[in-house]
């Protein structure tokens, strides 16, 4: 195993403490121990990543980059790969808790709909016997614990709240409750092994989508895909599965930002700009030639000219 420097610790003990951090945020800290910009050093960047990663498979542990469905941002943060029963002894949260959240969590998931959000009523009024482990469910007259049969709404209120600010939810802008960002960041197996459908672009989760129109497909697409796949004027907009077509409406900024790419050629179309000839260029003196010809003069033609004047050296020799 190869010892990691000072920077590489820098970054993870940050992540560690910090809990999931915005790309900006990311970027800049490790501009402040690298003295490189990942923007201008991808190549470096990645490498940094990769070699903290190689060692973090050791313990089961990932850096990790994902984006936030809710506003397309980035974000970055440590993960554990493993969810067994001795890595779930380091939580703070009681079994109560954690049965309100995966329940929570299910409820916006396996929305058909793909609005990625559930109002608070909703979710203060979600039964949590369900979430009853399958031992305890397939076992005849087990009871239920009154741990979870007695977690009253205002422990609900109080979880909510708790889950927001520890950012395994959030509050969407239109007041409901939604994902937070260290779920998009933790739950990537957990959507693949529950079948939420995912995004036809870049194939990540589509908790938060948008559908196809069509009501036999089953595509759906991220807001920041749609942007990418579709805000080109030129792009075809239907659906990629069944060609049903997608109605996607190109904002002010796309067409202006369209708008500018052609007007600012490249290094190599520079030179095909320059003019090679037209009426503008300055006309080149005519030879005495020329004007011979276009004075109608030539030699098949007699000259009308009259006889040059004698000069005084011309008269002497006379």
């Amino acid at each position: 195993m190869s010892a990691l420097g000072w920077q590489h610790h820098t970054l993870i003990q940050s992540l560690l403490s910090r809990g999931p951090t915005s790309e900006k945020e990311f970027h800049d800290m490790f501009e402040g121990v690298s003295k490189k910009n990942p923007v201008n050093y991808p190549r470096i960047f990645n490498d940094v990543l990769l070699k903290i990663n190689k060692e973090l498979s050791y313990v089961q542990f990932e850096l990790r980059g994902c984006r936030n469905q809710y506003d397309g941002e980035v974000y970055y943060g440590v993960v554990n790969n493993v969810a067994d029963e001795q890595s779930k002894l380091g939580t703070k949260y009681t079994v109560p808790q954690i049965a309100f959240y995966k329940g929570v969590i299910e409820a916006i998931a396996q929305d058909g709909t793909a609005q990625g959000c559930i109002s608070s009523i909703d979710a203060l009024n979600l039964r949590l016997e369900s979430q009853m482990t399958a031992t305890n469910s397939e076992s005849q007259g087990a009871a239920v614990p009154a741990a979870l049969k007695y977690f009253s709404i205002s422990q609900k209120e109080k979880t909510l709240d708790e889950f927001v600010r520890d950012k395994w939810l959030c509050h969407t802008s239109d007041g409901n409750i939604g994902l937070g960002v260290r779920s998009f960041l933790d739950l990537r197996s957990w959507f693949r092994g529950n079948d939420v459908p995912p995004c036809e672009v870049c194939n990540e989760a589509g908790v938060k989508a948008e559908l196809c129109r069509n009501p036999d497909c089953k595509a759906r697409i991220h807001q920041y895909c749609l942007k990418k796949k579709f805000g080109r004027t030129r792009a075809e907009k239907v659906c990629p599965c069944c060609q049903t077509p997608w109605p996607y409406v190109m904002t002010k900024a796309e067409a202006l930002e369209e708008m500018d790419e052609p007007s600012q050629p490249t290094q190599t179309e520079l030179p095909q700009t320059q003019p090679t000839a037209g009426p503008s260029r300055k006309r080149q003196r005519p030879t005495k030639s020329e004007r011979v010809e276009d004075d109608g003069a030539g030699p098949s033609q007699p000259c009308s000219q009259p006889p040059a004047r004698a000069t005084r050296r011309s008269s002497r020799l006379r």
